[in-house]
């Protein structure tokens, strides 16, 4: 059975967990190793039992914690070329990885490990490289699409294919253009590689959610341009002007920035 936890979600640091009972991947290292640690004791869930940790673009709130993870538990460092090139250069990833930690993928190339099979694939954002991720084992299948600037074709499918997603829902547009963030970075937010915002959040699912879709987890909420009930009732407004209901075609959850997830079990 494949079983999912949400560290933490957010520009404050991002981290998830997926597991089997032969072993777990941590997709995203943005916590501090201290941090992880007491989430995963908290939850009474070894820490021994990750495998390996896969990231998904080099900005710091996505790598904090991998240098000391691959330090302190041996755990190899999953990412494509460049994105290591980027996790190289990042000025808050200490100690540095060493080349015995980093492990090359590329994207489309699917990679089994601990009965999972995972899949990285594009996604547009302002980062030195940037991989979505499919999770597949026994017949579910998980996604993770996070840091996305625009909705591409491959986006819609993996959504269109998915059982269970986490999904990117940002900001809401008009918080963002009256907050107080410079001109510049209102921009570079809501730009083609900046971050998606809650409808565009909502369009996504209404265009390409099926009935294989059990269960949707919004991600990477703003701490200054968004709400978590804001984010909800937007995508649960937008979704049932298209027919989808909430809690009846699938369920929709609003990760936290700084607390910690439920165990959720997934079956096929």
């Amino acid at each position: 059975m494949l079983k999912f936890f949400c560290l933490g979600s957010g520009s404050s640091g991002n981290s998830y967990y997926l597991w089997t009972e032969e072993g777990g991947i941590l997709i995203d290292a943005g916590l501090s190793v201290k941090t992880i640690k007491r989430h995963f004791q908290n939850a009474e869930l070894p820490i021994g039992h990750i495998k390996a940790v896969f990231v998904t673009h080099d900005h710091a709130d996505h790598i904090k914690a991998v240098g000391r993870l691959a330090q302190e538990f041996a755990l190899p460092i999953f990412a494509t070329e460049r994105v290591h090139e980027g996790i190289a250069r990042n000025y808050c990833v200490s100690p540095r990885l060493r080349a015995e930690a980093k492990r090359f993928i590329e994207k489309d190339q699917p990679i089994n490990i601990a009965n999972m099979t995972v899949t990285a694939f594009d996604v547009p954002h302002d980062s030195n490289d940037c991989c979505g991720y499919r999770v597949e084992s026994q017949g579910v299948r998980f996604c993770l699409i996070t840091d996305v600037g625009h909705i591409t074709e491959r986006i819609k499918d993996e959504v269109s294919a998915a059982n269970f997603l986490v999904l990117e829902s940002n900001h809401d547009r008009e918080m963002l253009m009256a907050g107080p963030y410079p001109a510049y970075l209102k921009g570079r937010i809501s730009g083609p590689n900046g971050h998606l915002s809650n409808i565009e959040a909502a369009e996504l699912l209404a265009g390409s959610s099926t009935p294989t879709l059990r269960h949707v987890w919004l991600c990477h909420l703003s701490e200054e341009n968004n709400h978590p009930e804001l984010a909800r009732k937007t995508v649960e407004t937008t979704l049932r002007s298209y027919g989808i209901i909430c809690g009846a075609d699938f369920n929709l959850d609003v990760l936290k920035r700084r607390m910690p997830s439920s165990i959720y079990d997934f079956v096929e």
